[in-house]
């Protein structure tokens, strides 16, 4: 017979335990997983055991199963070790000093994975710090930093762009990768992920859609050191040239800080190209900046290094000697 609960007697390392038993099956792994003796993983249960006043697992030759009070306890506990986890990031929200209002510009094909994710890592990390979000050209985003309009600006630099007058500003690299290709996702140039890239001979004859963007900004041509591309089509925006290759009308290039948008029906591709110098993507602000600014570039390095480090799997385009 149950014994009368004592439920003011639950810990919530009692809950931990006995969630990490049914998530693994035994009490050993669990002491293994949470670095635990087997005698002190089994005294919590049988301290949940009292008490709840019932048996909370059945045990079994090979290891332990849940009984029916024990599948109860489990589902409560997830969501109140849920609820610990998010009183935690509270209160660590109220001992963060960062707060007030911040405004991050970037060119478009940076705001369609980067900066959004940059953005919600530091709503986690520091809930009193609010940023908000600007799209714009280079010449743009540098002359709105200087007019203490934004905090900090994400422009692309290197082979192909203008030199941006950077004279003054403070500069931080954000490792997002260089170009790649998309493609539709049934193209002869598709891959596997981690299959080697494709050779810049392979892009000869593909017909290509290419940007339309304002002066200044990164322009998305064909791939830059082929000759005589074939031009199919010219459109503004990344929906319409990402849509167009979907539809098998071309293929198009993108920076690999954006592959991660591409819609269902497309796939990108690195390219092996020796001649090819390649562009960097730098975090711009004024000199000195503040600790709020420093978040900001913060979120957006660790955002970068994580896209990055998800497309290292495939061998990288050789660098130029």
């Amino acid at each position: 017979m149950p014994n009368q609960p004592r439920l003011d007697e639950v810990t919530l390392t009692g809950l931990r335990v006995c969630r990490e038993i049914a998530l693994l099956g035994s009490f050993t792994a669990a002491a293994r997983s949470l670095g635990y003796s087997q005698p002190a993983i089994s005294r919590q249960v049988a301290a949940m055991e009292a008490a709840t006043g019932t048996p909370l697992f059945v045990r079994e030759t090979r290891g332990v199963r849940l009984s029916a009070a024990g599948g109860a306890v489990i589902a409560h506990a997830a969501r109140i070790m849920a609820d610990v986890e998010s009183l935690g990031r509270d209160l660590d929200g109220l001992a963060d000093r960062l707060a007030g209002t911040l405004r991050l510009g970037v060119f478009p094909s940076a705001a369609s994975v980067l900066a959004p994710r940059a953005i919600a890592r530091l709503g986690v990390e520091h809930p009193g710090l609010t940023v908000t979000l600007a799209e714009g050209s280079t010449p743009a985003l540098l002359r709105d930093l200087r007019r203490e309009r934004l905090a900090v600006a994400v422009i692309g630099t290197g082979e192909g762009l203008p030199h941006y007058d950077l004279d003054g500003l403070a500069t931080r690299r954000v490792s997002t990768g260089d170009l790649c290709v998309a493609v539709r996702a049934d193209h002869r140039l598709a891959r596997d992920p981690g299959a080697a890239p494709v050779s810049v001979a392979e892009l000869a004859g593909e017909r290509w859609v290419v940007g339309d963007g304002a002066t200044g900004d990164p322009q998305f041509e064909a791939w830059p050191t082929l000759r005589d591309p074939v031009i199919a089509h010219r459109v503004k925006g990344w929906p319409s040239r990402l849509g167009m290759v979907a539809a098998g009308l071309g293929v198009c290039v993108m920076p690999e800080l954006a592959a991660a948008s591409v819609p269902a029906g497309v796939t990108t591709v690195l390219v092996d190209d020796p001649r090819w110098l390649g562009r960097v993507t730098l975090a711009v602000t004024r000199p000195e900046p503040s600790a709020e600014t420093r978040a900001v570039i913060d979120a957006l390095e660790s955002v970068a290094d994580g896209l990055h480090a998800r497309g290292a799997t495939a061998p990288r385009r050789r660098s130029r000697p």
